[in-house]
């Protein structure tokens, strides 16, 4: 596995093997999930959906404080997220405009 922490949002995502996984923007944590689980997930304490583009994005969730207050809540989320990363396409890559 490899990963790699990269600026994005205004904070820094952390790629796992080409993919987003988790990020930190501002004061919330970013996790990418699966989508199978996202509303279910939007029901627990602290989760939001994220919608950095004004418009939700099914499987990408905000997590404030009260959704990592303890170790094995964080745990629990970042462990949801790395489940997904194999499972997750990545993001088609940008053709740089320098030569």
């Amino acid at each position: 596995m490899h990963f790699e922490a990269k600026k994005m949002f205004g904070g820094f995502v952390f790629m796992v093997d080409e993919k987003m996984c988790m990020g930190v923007m501002k004061d919330q944590i970013m996790a990418r999930i699966n989508p199978d689980i996202y509303e279910e997930s939007l029901e627990k304490e602290g989760c939001r959906s994220m919608d950095f583009t004004k418009k939700r994005m099914k499987g990408f969730v905000y997590l404030s404080d009260e959704a990592i207050d303890l170790d094995e809540n964080l745990n629990y989320w970042l462990q949801l997220a790395l489940d997904f990363n194999p499972l997750a396409k990545a993001s088609k890559k940008r053709k740089s405009s320098k030569n």
